[in-house]
C-alpha cells in the first residue's frame, strides 16, 4: 500500500490510495497528517482541507498492519484570499448574492482564491475568469434561484466577420442552440480550480426545470450546472452538486479536465440530469467521483450532425477510475451526439449499482463518417442489479429521425458520407452480478460491422427474481429477461474465461460475426 498526491492547493490536496489487494471500498484506510489522526476512510481518492499556504506536510496510511512510507508534501504559495462576505454577500438564504459573489471572482488577482464561508448564498448563474480559484467552505450552500427570468440566454450561433466563420456560445444536446446561461460558465477560460467541501445546488424540480415539455427547448433550453466551452487546465474537486437543470458537467470543446471527489446527485426520475458529458474533449479524468442520477452518469459526446461535420473533433483520452455509479440510465455511456467520433475511453477500478446499462453505445445511421468510436476499454469492474450490463446500439430511436425507416432498417443498406462505425471493445476482468434483462447486448450495423469485441474473465450472473426490460432502444428489441450474449453484426467476438451463471436459453446467440471463439 501507498499513496500518491495526484492535486493539491494552497489549502488541500487530494490522496489515491494505491492498493493492488483492496476491491472497491472493502478496506479501511487511516490518515495522519503530521502524525496526528485526520480521518479513516474506505475511498481510494480522498481529499483533505484546512492546510496552510506555502508549508510543508507529512502524510502517513495505515490500514490493519500495513503502514505506508510518508509522503511529503508542499503546499502551493497563495497571495491572498477574498472573502465573499467582505463583498456584501449576506449568505441568509434570503438575500440575491449573485453580484456579490461575480464581482469576488472578477476581483480575484492570480495565485490567490476566493472564499465562500459557511452560509446559504442564493444566486443565478456565475461566470467564470481565468487564473483563478473558488472553494467553498463545509456548509458553505450555493443555492440557484430557479428563475429563469433572470438568466441570460446565451445564443448557440453567431456568425463572425471572418469568411465562413462562426462563434458558438451554446449548445443543447450536440447541436448550437440557444441556451440559458448555466448555473457556472466557463468561456474560453483557463487554470481554474473550484474546491472545497460545500454543495452547489441548482434548485431544480419538477415545477420548475425538469417539466420536460416545456423547458426542453422554448424559448432556449435549459442550463446546465456547469457549462465550460473552450476552456482548458480546470479543476473540480471535493464540491457535491445537487438538482442540476440538466446535465451536471458540460465540457465543450475542452481540454485538461480534472473531476477528482465530487458529488454528482439528482433524483432517479429526474430529466436529463447527466453527471458528466465531455463533449468534442480531450483529456479527461473523472477519478473518485460519485454519481447517483436520472439519466447517464458519464456520456462521451463529439457533436450532433452539424457539428460533427463541420469541426470534426473527436472526444479521446478520457479516463475513468474509481468512480461510484448508482441508478441512471447508462453508467459509462458513448453518444448518441458521436458525430465527430470517440478514441481512448478507459474505465477501470469502478463500482455499478443499478444502473439500467452499465457500458453504454448509442450510435446510429446518419451520425456519419467521421463517427468512429472506438478503444473503449473496461477493466477490473464490479456491477450489481445492473439490468443490461454491455449494450451496443447502432440503431438507437431517439430523435425526431429516430423511428425512420433509414435508421431502423436491419437490412445492409449502402455504406456512404452518413454511415458511422463502432471499433474496438475491451471487456476485461468484470463481475456482473443479478443482472436482469441481457448480459450482452451488441447489435451494429449490417453494412458497417462492429470491429471486434474481446471479453476475458467475465462473470455475469442473473437476478432470482429478473425483472424483465428491453436492453437496447431501438426499433424491434423486445421485452426480454435473463438473455445471454447476444451479437449481431461484428467482424470479430473473442470471449475467454466468459461464465454466465443462471441465464435462460442459450447462453450465445450471434448472427452475422464473420470470426469468434469462446474459450
Amino acid at each position: 500500500m501507498e499513496g500518491k498526491i495526484i492535486f493539491k492547493t494552497a489549502r488541500n490536496f487530494v490522496l489515491e490510495i494505491l492498493d493492488p489487494e483492496a476491491d472497491y471500498r472493502t478496506k479501511e484506510y487511516t490518515l495522519y497528517l503530521n502524525g496526528t489522526y485526520y480521518v479513516t476512510t474506505d475511498q481510494t481518492i480522498l481529499s483533505v482541507y484546512g492546510l496552510k499556504p506555502d508549508t510543508d506536510y507529512e502524510i502517513q496510511l495505515k490500514c490493519g498492519n500495513d503502514v505506508s512510507e510518508i509522503i511529503a508534501l508542499h503546499t502551493d504559495y497563495e497571495y491572498v484570499t477574498l472573502n465573499v462576505k467582505d463583498f456584501g454577500a449576506k449568505g441568509d438564504g434570503v438575500t440575491d448574492d449573485t453580484a456579490c459573489l461575480q464581482a469576488a471572482i472578477m476581483t480575484v488577482p492570480e495565485q490567490s482564491r476566493v472564499y465562500v464561508p459557511r452560509g446559504t448564498y442564493r444566486f443565478t448563474h456565475l461566470f467564470l475568469k481565468s487564473h483563478m480559484k473558488l472553494e467553498l467552505a463545509k456548509d458553505a450552500l450555493l443555492l440557484a434561484i430557479p428563475d429563469s427570468e433572470k438568466y441570460p440566454v446565451l445564443p448557440g450561433r453567431i456568425e463572425s466577420y471572418d469568411e465562413d466563420g462562426e462563434f458558438l456560445p451554446a449548445s443543447w444536446e450536440g447541436s448550437p442552440t440557444d441556451t440559458y446561461a448555466s448555473i457556472i460558465t466557463g468561456m474560453y477560460v483557463e487554470d481554474v480550480v473550484i474546491c472545497g467541501q460545500g454543495v452547489i445546488d441548482g434548485a431544480a424540480d419538477f415545477d420548475n426545470w425538469w417539466d420536460l415539455e416545456k423547458r426542453k427547448n422554448a424559448p432556449a433550453a435549459r442550463p446546465r450546472m456547469m457549462f465550460l466551452n473552450h476552456c482548458r487546465d480546470i479543476v473540480v474537486q471535493g464540491v457535491t452538486f445537487r438538482n442540476s437543470p440538466s446535465w451536471n458537467m458540460h465540457p465543450y470543446f475542452s481540454q485538461n479536465l480534472r473531476y477528482l471527489d465530487i458529488r454528482i446527485e439528482s433524483p432517479d426520475n429526474s430529466h436529463n440530469t447527466d453527471g458528466i458529458d465531455p463533449e468534442s474533449c480531450t483529456n479527461v479524468e473523472i477519478a473518485g467521483v460519485y454519481f447517483s442520477v436520472g439519466d447517464d452518469c458519464i456520456a462521451v459526446k463529439s457533436g450532433k450532425m452539424y457539428l460533427g461535420k463541420t469541426y470534426r473533433t473527436p472526444s479521446k483520452d478520457i479516463l475513468v477510475r474509481n468512480c461510484w455509479m448508482e441508478r441512471g440510465h447508462g453508467g459509462v455511456t458513448i453518444g448518441s451526439e458521436n458525430a465527430g467520433g470517440v478514441d481512448n475511453i478507459l474505465v477501470k477500478n469502478c463500482y455499478f449499482v443499478n444502473t439500467d446499462r452499465g457500458l453504454r453505445v448509442k450510435s446510429r445511421r446518419g451520425r456519419g463518417k467521421d463517427s468512429y468510436l472506438t478503444g473503449i476499454t473496461f477493466e477490473h469492474v464490479k456491477m450489481d442489479g445492473v439490468m443490461s450490463p454491455f449494450v451496443i446500439n447502432c440503431f438507437y430511436y431517439c430523435g425526431p429521425d429516430g423511428k425512420s425507416e433509414y435508421v431502423a432498417c436491419k437490412d445492409p443498406l449502402p455504406v456512404d458520407e452518413r454511415t458511422p462505425k463502432v471499433g474496438k471493445i475491451a471487456i476485461h476482468n468484470v463481475r456482473c452480478t443479478n443482472c436482469h434483462v441481457a448480459g450482452l447486448y451488441f447489435y451494429g450495423l449490417p453494412e458497417s460491422k462492429i470491429e471486434s469485441v474481446e471479453m476475458e474473465n467475465v462473470f455475469i450472473s442473473y437476478a432470482k427474481n429478473a425483472r424483465p426490460g428491453v436492453a437496447a432502444m431501438m426499433t424491434g428489441c423486445e421485452v426480454d429477461s435473463r438473455k445471454g450474449i447476444f451479437v449481431r453484426n461484428a467482424e470479430r467476438v473473442t470471449l475467454k474465461n466468459v461464465i454466465l451463471e443462471g441465464n435462460s436459453g442459450e447462453a450465445l446467440d450471434i448472427e452475422g460475426v464473420d470470426q469468434w471463439s469462446w474459450d
